[in-house]
């Protein structure tokens, strides 16, 4: 099994520190933002990983390299100027993803979900096309996205609020972006929203340790969390 860390982002709220420094390579807790998930897939017995890039993102090959620092294999896959968002860049991507399931995990979050269940939930999977791991609203997105009932993703509605936000972290079939062509601009939502109409969205409810770095506060504020001594 791969996994795939988006790391393509231009990070504008994040700037001026992203007008210099790719977002992933922002530090919290002495490391940069996307080492924390390398070591994390690389202590849970991941070996290949697949890394998006277009802003600066030479400098994360350059701070990367080929993963052999992490006992990873990385491979890049160039997006053009702008980035083609989430669902383009995967579908892009999907050449070197190969044709099993797959984890996705945005190079923006900081999370202590255990990566080595990606494979269990891959399993169980079924005839669905997509397993999310989704997060009680925080307070800067507190009108949600999505709702869980069991272990399938529901659109909220009258009855049911949107009480879970997405994470950033999920399991994929390939199958789920089948109909996109490489170098496709899309976002994830839409495509999410059509296999939650169509039932074939699984996903679980995480209540440990999630933050979106995506803005200078969040991120001073997760580095200083991470720092603190134990």
């Amino acid at each position: 099994m791969k996994a795939m860390i988006l790391a393509a982002g231009r990070g504008e709220r994040l700037r001026p520190l992203t007008d210099h420094t790719p977002k992933p390579l922002l530090q919290v807790g002495g490391k940069a933002l996307i080492v924390w998930h390398l070591e994390r897939l690389a202590a849970a017995g991941w070996r290949e990983v697949v890394i998006n890039h277009a802003h600066l993102g030479r400098q994360i090959e350059t701070s990367l390299g080929n993963g052999s620092a992490f006992g990873l294999r990385i491979a890049y896959s160039r997006e053009p100027a702008g980035a083609l968002e989430t669902a383009g860049g995967i579908a892009t991507a999907l050449p070197l993803l190969a044709d099993q399931p797959f984890l996705v995990v945005n190079g923006d979050v900081w999370c202590d979900w255990d990566v080595a269940q990606a494979a269990p939930r891959a399993a169980a999977l079924g005839e669905r096309l997509a397993h999310l791991v989704l997060v009680d609203n925080p307070g800067h997105h507190a009108g949600g996205d999505f709702t869980l009932r069991g272990d399938r993703v529901y659109a909220a509605d009258d009855h049911h609020p949107a009480t879970l936000t997405y994470a950033g972290i999920a399991v994929f079939r390939p199958e789920f972006f089948a109909a996109l062509s490489r170098g496709t601009y899309m976002k994830l939502r839409p495509l999410l929203d059509d296999g939650i109409r169509r039932g074939l969205i699984a996903g679980e409810r995480y209540g440990g340790r999630w933050v979106d770095v995506g803005t200078i506060e969040r991120l001073q504020q997760l580095d200083h969390d991470l720092t603190l001594p134990v």
